[in-house]
């Protein structure tokens, strides 16, 4: 088994997460030039630079960057397999999940899981995006685009929208389509598309790429296009139209997860109205050369069995 110098990879690796080789020396407790020692002796070994230097400035070669991708793996799963071989219950977990999803879903539900499993420490590393799915960015992932054939996916939930509003909104809107005399219960009454076009249309750009792209899916779903008299209040992610919406600034689109937990869902009333999928659906991944590790897989287990017991997910969990 031809292997390279085993003890410049910790320091590879952390040169390349710390992009310095002073704060490598630093965190791994070694001199600077031993730092720069292990790196050239690396380098020689693969006979390819890895780092490009410019002053203090330290980036990653390309074959420095598809050398990180595939050692990072490894270099955790030695340590996770040391761990277990000395008793250590712990797991850490890095975990890079859609601001929304967890600010909405995930945050509120961690005193459960670590009521469940308090041995798995989770770290949250917060992505207005798609994650780029890496070993550099994260153990694990919640997203939307399960396209790499190194990692494995699980099904949490398939997004819909729907309409909702603030309950002194609902008041309002009850009183200008004439509805007064119909009881309070949104269930009791039926809008129809044209009718919710006559109120202001908070709308979320980050759903759909484009301004006024969720309003027009949906009015689409209904076999219409979308009014040329709407009143759109564009928002570029569906926090900031639900936080409009609360403030009775009109009706905005938002789905399942936004309102799953928290306690000021109760501020919202959700219309009597169609909904639409948008063909996002969110999935946790982790990558499948790592399939093994305990912390990961009660991660996985806890995630699905939350997401059917709030309604994500109808599926049954599977064994």
């Amino acid at each position: 088994m031809r292997l390279p110098p085993l003890k410049s990879l910790p320091v590879f690796e952390a040169v390349a997460r710390l992009k310095s080789f002073s704060q490598a020396a630093e965190e791994l407790a070694i001199t600077q030039s031993a730092v720069s020692h292990q790196i050239k002796q690396l380098e020689t070994y693969l006979g390819e630079r890895l780092f490009w230097r410019s002053g203090r400035s330290v980036t990653l070669t390309d074959e420095g960057r598809q050398y990180l991708d595939g050692i990072s793996s490894a270099l955790l799963q030695i340590e996770r397999a040391s761990e277990a071989l000395l008793g250590h219950e712990e797991s850490l977990l890095r975990l890079s999940v859609f601001s929304s999803f967890a600010v909405r879903w995930l945050v509120p539900r961690l005193p459960d899981l670590k009521r469940q499993h308090p041995q798995l420490d989770l770290s949250l590393e917060m992505s207005s995006a798609n994650p780029v799915l890496s070993d550099r960015v994260a153990d694990c992932f919640i997203t939307v685009k399960p396209n790499s054939t190194a990692f494995s996916y699980e099904l949490l939930y398939e997004e819909r929208l729907f309409p909702v509003c603030s309950q002194d909104y609902w008041q309002k809107i009850r009183r200008e389509l004439g509805l007064e005399e119909v009881t309070g219960d949104p269930a009791s009454v039926s809008l129809t598309p044209a009718q919710v076009a006559e109120f202001p249309l908070l709308s979320t750009h980050s759903i759909y790429d484009r301004q006024g792209g969720d309003w027009e899916a949906w009015y689409r779903e209904a076999g219409m296009a979308l009014p040329a008299s709407s009143r759109l209040l564009h928002s570029s992610h569906m926090l900031l139209s639900l936080e409009a919406a609360r403030f009775h600034q009109g009706i905005a689109l938002t789905n399942d997860y936004m309102l799953s937990t928290r306690q000021d869902s109760s501020d919202f009333v959700r219309l009597p109205c169609h909904s639409v999928m948008t063909g996002d659906s969110f999935f946790f991944a982790w990558k499948t050369s790592r399939r093994r590790e305990r912390g990961i897989q009660l991660l996985r287990r806890w995630l699905v069995s939350e997401a059917i017991a709030g309604g994500l997910r109808p599926e049954i969990l599977p064994e």
